[in-house]
């Protein structure tokens, strides 16, 4: 394989400080690979034809072969992902927000919701193969009412084929969800909930247009803990303006003492275009954290949630006990089918990765006719099972050997030595070197910080090369 181990931006710079100065930003919210995309005239017609047959047109399944495991990059999990795309207030960071929580307007999205759920869930993919994971987010899905709440997760439970131990998850705010809402989405099936707190710091949620002040939050988190039904799970955003690493560490602290049985740390990522970007523009707000101190907030989140025994499920995800499994977020991250549910959300079936239109009434208009409401469409490459196991791999923590040459061909990791030598040098891998073709590349702090970086510049090697075209 060819590549500069010189260039900096593959390579990160040779610094005494990795961690914060290894490369000038994070590339992207998320690692990714190129899709071959699907002409505006052909994208109704191509998902027919991917709704109408079972996922073997894209992963065949050698006869008599072992039932894989749901964890494997061959097609084999599925999920379905239903967004709502509300919310009452728009924080100043978020980058979804797309309508105002209208009662008329979330019941008509609703009523429309249904429908597509009956259609899709008649369809031959559909119904040849469960589906483990399910997830409801947003938007705010907790601003619907506890009856549309448990009409939908409902709907979905009677309508689509689930595995016995599928993971139900609603995702919202603490604000203005109440017990009526909590208990009809538990009764409906929900098993799972997360809530964005991002920080427990008045000041600091005030800021970020978050409603609640600490004590609310923490008084209601403690609550729904309490009732020890589901796991509740918690984000925590750092990086944001007014969060020093005093305050950062008193919101870690809160999710000890909120009960809640696992959390998410996750960096503010750049602010162009959003609300508050235009705020520190007019000196509204202080700047948020740059890069370096993102980098000291993230080791300090690590050291505590070491120091306090916390299960690490991911370089962003810890739990408290083994109840949080965490399992949408791991499988999204591998190969797993996702079949969208709503304007605004997007999956993979059957070889095409999609979008669905955020406009409403394009939307509506489109389930009345049992037209697919896509707006872009990509046929996924054969090969994406080489990205899926490097950005499953990364986000774990560790690329093993064998998984990388089971997916992208015998050799590739040693052919890509000479990379993975060079982060090693420049502090961000562990190269691990064992007999058997059972070699490990193990993420440092560094690496975990500046994870989508690696993944994404390895997916662009090996994209690059004839051989395998990502």
């Amino acid at each position: 394989m060819k590549f500069d181990v010189n260039n900096e931006d593959l390579v990160g710079r040779s610094t005494p400080d990795p961690l914060r100065f290894a490369f000038t930003r994070k590339k992207s919210p998320h690692a990714g690979a190129m899709m071959q995309t699907i002409k505006e005239d052909a994208i109704q017609a191509s998902l027919q034809k991917a709704h109408a047959s079972s996922s073997e047109i894209y992963f065949p399944r050698k006869e008599h072969s072992k039932p894989p495991s749901i964890f494997s990059n061959d097609g084999s999990a599925r999920c379905l992902y239903l967004h709502i795309p509300f919310c009452r207030v728009r924080c100043t960071y978020c980058h979804f927000f797309q309508y105002a929580s209208s009662s008329s307007l979330m019941d008509d999205y609703v009523k429309a919701l249904r429908e597509e759920i009956r259609w899709k869930a008649s369809t031959v993919w559909a119904q040849s193969a469960p589906f483990h994971a399910v997830y409801i987010g947003g938007g705010t899905p907790t601003d619907l009412s506890a009856e549309q709440i448990y009409t939908l997760v409902s709907d979905v439970r009677s309508l689509f084929p689930l595995t016995p131990d599928c993971e139900i998850t609603l995702e919202g705010r603490v604000n203005r969800f109440e017990l009526d809402q909590f208990e009809f989405a538990l009764k409906a099936g929900v098993n799972r909930f997360s809530f964005g707190v991002q920080s427990f710091n008045t000041l600091v949620r005030k800021s970020a247009k978050r409603q609640d002040n600490k004590e609310e939050v923490m008084k209601k988190i403690q609550l729904l803990s309490s009732y020890q039904a589901a796991p509740i799970v918690l984000d925590l955003l750092y990086g944001l303006p007014y969060q020093t690493l005093d305050i950062w560490e008193e919101d870690l602290q809160g999710y000890l003492e909120s009960g809640a049985q696992g959390v998410d740390l996750y960096q503010l990522i750049e602010l162009n275009g959003l609300p508050m970007a235009k705020m520190v523009e007019q000196g509204k707000l202080p700047p948020p954290a740059d890069t370096q101190m993102k980098a000291s907030m993230f080791e300090m989140g690590v050291n505590f949630m070491a120091k306090h025994h916390q299960t690490r499920l991911s370089v962003n995800h810890w739990s408290s006990n083994h109840r949080e499994r965490s399992l949408y977020n791991t499988l999204a991250k591998t190969s797993a089918e996702i079949m969208p549910l709503g304007a605004g959300a997007g999956g993979n079936v059957n070889g095409y990765q999609m979008m669905q239109t955020r406009d409403m009434k394009t939307y509506i208009d489109a389930i009345k006719n049992k037209a697919f409401p896509v707006t872009t469409l990509s046929r996924v490459p054969s090969s994406k099972g080489v990205s899926s196991e490097i950005k499953s791999g990364f986000d774990a923590g560790v690329l093993a050997q064998s998984q990388l040459d089971k997916a992208a061909g015998a050799g590739t990791f040693e052919a890509l030595s000479p990379l993975f030598e060079a982060w090693q040098k420049n502090g961000l891998v562990h190269l691990e070197r064992h007999q058997a073709q059972r070699s490990y590349l193990k993420l440092t702090l560094a690496g975990q910080f500046w994870t989508v970086n690696l993944a994404q510049n390895l997916i662009d090697v090996l994209r690059t090369q004839k051989a395998s075209p990502l």
